[in-house]
């Protein structure tokens, strides 16, 4: 009898050392806790954006040349109208000089001419008074008269040859324009392509070259970002957006979307993009360069004191695991999901706040039923 009790306890001891080294372990998991906070839903770009200029001019000159004089550097500020570049053009001075000479020429010679006139008319005048006294002859009143008349026309085609000469000093001019750059507005020179005494040569058609000034107006920056079709009929002009950039990591600016293009911009591989522009609502405070890549993430609807739980632990399925902190086990639970973004998503139904959830759902041993442990 004695023989059987020690075979007993042996084989209880040999099964519960069994039971023991081959029981399920816990599953160690991450834990959330179901809060109350704010929630919004939004969209954002599909490929980078850009920070771009309001305005922003690729400048060369409208001739072939040298350059002759280049006042300006990269990163210089000017402002509106300032010389950028000017090609040689000592020959077009020349024929600028010339013709402001004979056009003051021409002026000289019609006001000579209409004071001749003038004093022609008068003696007709006279003549025409002392032929109705029977005074003067008609034969002397006719010819003083035609005398007059031929002095008018030809006071008049001096005024005519006069503006045509000015006219051909604005023709000259123009050639000279053509040899310079001025600044269409004020603004910062981002490139200089050119060196004093180089020659440039305009663009051929069909064939872009590097513009020989760029200049940007950096006091109106906004950003530029493709938004995916499906996405675009949901984003308004008047949005309100948050803007991120690499340049500026973990934070994100506050702004809006100013416009919606009305058209497709881009189809790569039978993805079609929209284009959007969001601008910040307080630029001063950001200290943009353009240029820079940024997200656009675009508010379309928030919602405050929600119940909500990281997007990243509700499953395709629409449930999430529960961790009963009574049995410690697992339960998978249904949700009913209102409106979501990348981070937060609001639970409508199915979760109490101050529920555990899991949030590493793509762990090993994460199932319904499993025994879990808070990592």
């Amino acid at each position: 009898m004695k023989r059987i009790v020690v075979v007993a306890v042996v084989v209880v001891m040999v099964a519960a050392a069994a039971w023991w080294f081959t029981r399920p372990k816990p599953v160690a998991v991450a834990l959330v806790t179901v809060a109350r906070g704010a929630v919004s839903a939004t969209v954002a770009n599909t490929r980078a954006g850009t920070v771009d200029a309001c305005q922003r001019a690729r400048l060369s000159p409208a001739l072939g040349g040298q350059i002759a004089t280049l006042p300006v550097k990269d990163g210089d500020r000017v402002e509106k109208g300032a010389l950028l570049l000017e090609l040689w053009n000592e020959d077009v001075k020349a024929q600028l000089t010339l013709s402001e000479r004979d056009a003051r020429a021409s002026r000289s010679l019609a006001r000579e001419a209409c004071v001749t006139a003038d004093v022609a008319k008068r003696d007709a005048d006279r003549l025409m008074r002392l032929h109705d006294q029977k005074l003067a002859s008609e034969e002397a009143a006719d010819q003083a008269q035609g005398k007059a008349e031929a002095n008018a026309a030809a006071c008049t085609a001096a005024q005519d040859t006069a503006r045509v000469a000015d006219a051909r000093v604005d023709v000259v001019r123009a050639q000279l324009d053509r040899t310079q750059l001025h600044a269409p507005f004020g603004g910062v020179i981002a490139k200089v392509n050119g060196e004093l005494g180089e020659f440039v040569t305009p663009s051929p058609v069909g064939i872009p070259t590097p513009p020989t000034v760029d200049l940007i107006d950096g006091s109106c920056l906004y950003i530029s970002a493709p938004i995916d079709e499906v996405d675009a009929p949901r984003v308004q002009a008047g949005l309100k957006a948050r803007i991120s950039l690499d340049a500026f990591p973990n934070q994100a600016f506050p702004g809006h979307v100013r416009r919606v293009a009305p058209y497709v911009l881009d189809q790569e591989k039978q993805a079609r993009t929209v284009e959007i522009e969001a601008v910040f609502d307080d630029p001063e405070k950001v200290g943009l360069l353009a240029g820079y890549s940024a997200d656009v993430e675009v508010v379309l609807d928030q919602r405050a004191d929600v119940l909500r739980v990281p997007t990243s632990v509700v499953l395709p399925n629409k449930t999430v695991y529960v961790l009963d902190p009574n049995t410690q086990k697992l339960e998978s639970r249904p949700v009913e999901v209102g409106i979501k973004n990348w981070e937060f998503s609001e639970i409508v139904s199915g979760l109490r706040e101050g529920e555990l959830v899991v949030s590493s759902v793509d762990r090993d041993g994460v199932r319904a039923g499993a025994t879990a442990r808070p990592e």
